[in-house]
C-alpha cells in the first residue's frame, strides 16, 4: 500500500516542517521527553502532511491515530498524545539526519518518501512508526554518509 500521494514539486510547502524539525532537534533529550509527555502541537500534523504530501490515512497510520481523531486534533488545535508525539519526534530526528547526509532538504524529503530496497522496499518515512524501523533508516543513512553498503 503506498504511503504517499506525492507531487514532484515540493516548493516551499515543506519549509515549516523543516524549521520545526530543526528546532526540535536542538532541544536536549530531557526537553524533548517533556514535550513528548505534554504532547506536541497539532500544527506538527499539518507540517508533516504538507512536507511529505501525505494523504490523511497515511499520516494517521504514521502517528497511530484514527483519521477522525487526527482531523479533530488538527481542527481543534488539540495537542497530540505521547505516542503520536514520540513518532513525530522520531521522524524529525531522522529527517534532520537525512538532510545532513544529502545536504539538501528536497533530496532528503524525496529520499524519506521513496521506497528503498535496502529497507525491504518500504519508505524510510513509514519505518519511523517504530524505533526499530527508525534504527534501520539510521543504519542506511550512515552507510550512505560513509559510502558503504547498507
Amino acid at each position: 500500500m503506498p504511503v504517499l500521494a506525492r507531487s514532484s514539486a515540493m516548493g516551499g510547502s515543506n519549509l515549516p516542517f523543516w524549521i520545526m524539525a530543526h528546532a526540535l532537534t536542538q532541544q536536549t533529550e530531557h526537553e524533548r521527553l517533556l514535550r513528548i509527555s505534554q504532547g506536541l502541537e497539532a500544527s506538527w500534523l499539518v507540517a508533516v502532511r504538507s512536507a511529505f504530501d501525505m494523504k490523511t490515512p497515511a499520516l494517521a497510520l504514521l502517528v497511530n491515530l484514527s483519521t477522525s481523531t487526527l482531523e479533530r486534533r488538527i481542527k481543534g488545535n488539540i495537542a497530540l498524545d505521547p505516542v503520536a508525539s514520540e513518532r513525530i519526534d522520531r521522524l524529525a530526528q531522522i529527517a534532520v539526519l537525512a538532510e545532513t547526509v544529502f545536504e539538501d532538504k528536497t533530496v532528503a524529503t524525496d529520499w524519506l518518501a521513496s521506497e528503498n530496497d535496502a529497507l525491504g522496499g518500504k519508505t524510510p518515512l513509514s519505518l519511523c512508526e517504530t524505533e526499530l524501523g527508525a534504527r534501520q533508516v539510521r543504519r542506511v543513512l550512515h552507510a550512505i554518509e560513509w559510502g558503504g553498503a547498507a
